[in-house]
């Protein structure tokens, strides 16, 4: 179970891990870079009204948007492979005469957009050593967390920078913190990527799987319930789509992990609770 919250000030019989409060009605978020929605779907089921933006998947383009209207806040993960593991594997391969292409770096993309709809909050999420977000006007704090410690099954880790922006107070950035599991599984799957071709490492204990030989590790094809499986997904998503499990893996692999965005989007209902106070 989750850690109790507030639990040394609570009174006796009282429930010190009940659900977060509601935040302000009515709250509007724009996404950026939603693929799929998984992480506007974690949002969404806390009670905010997303809007999704543009996504290379649906064929848009992040460089020819400007948000239209008002936002309240604005959440999005950019492309993270030229800060990944992959990033590190390509160095290794053009030295052998191979190469990867990688995704463009469009943090920068992320900062202009926030820019422009000037929410009084954002939420990127993206790989521990990418760039931090840098949006003048705005104050930001880092989180980094794994699945696994926040109910899910994967080793997929990841960082969330939150900002408020300034003149505004949330009780202080310290109010987004992301709760964790007392205790979680020691082994966790490998995460499900859209760079690694429908294919997983092998974890210690698993049997009866096809392997393949690949750059020293043994390699076992995930099915399509799997893939769904390790991203929090029901078993039977998109199980009438037409994508193979390659393509399946692409799409669902670049998203958030179901469990890890619904302790985000919590923690992010947590921090928004309380009215927002001007600074004077």
């Amino acid at each position: 179970m989750l850690a109790a919250r507030g639990a040394a000030g609570a009174e006796e019989g009282k429930d010190v891990t009940s659900s977060p409060p509601e935040p302000n009605s009515n709250m509007l978020v724009l996404s950026l870079f939603p693929g799929i929605g998984l992480l506007d779907r974690a949002f969404e089921e806390e009670g905010f009204c997303v809007v999704r933006g543009p996504d290379l998947l649906w064929g848009g383009d992040i460089k020819a948007f400007h948000p239209p209207g008002k936002f309240d806040g604005v959440i999005g993960g950019p492309p993270c492979q030229a800060f990944s593991t992959l990033a590190r594997l390509n160095d290794s391969m053009r030295r052998n005469g191979k190469n990867i292409k990688l995704a463009e770096n469009l943090i920068p993309e992320f900062e202009r957009c926030v820019s422009e709809a000037r929410p009084e909050w954002f939420l990127m999420e993206n790989v521990p050593d990418a760039p931090m977000p840098d949006i003048a006007g705005y104050r930001i704090c880092n989180r980094a967390i794994v699945d696994v410690w926040v109910g899910g099954v994967t080793s997929r880790h990841r960082r969330f920078s939150f900002g408020v922006a300034e003149g505004t107070n949330l009780y202080g950035l310290a109010r987004f913190e992301i709760e964790t599991l007392v205790l979680h599984s020691p082994n966790p799957l490998p995460a499900v990527t859209a760079a690694s071709g429908g294919r997983s490492p092998r974890y210690h204990g698993e049997r009866k799987m096809k392997r393949r030989y690949r750059g020293g590790e043994i390699y076992k094809r995930l099915s399509r319930e799997e893939i769904c499986l390790r991203q929090g997904l029901p078993e039977d998503f998109m199980k009438a789509s037409p994508l193979t499990v390659e393509g399946l893996q692409r799409m669902v692999g670049n998203g958030v992990p179901l469990a890890m965005g619904r302790a985000v989007a919590q923690a992010v209902k947590r921090a928004l609770a309380d009215p927002v106070e001007r600074v004077t």
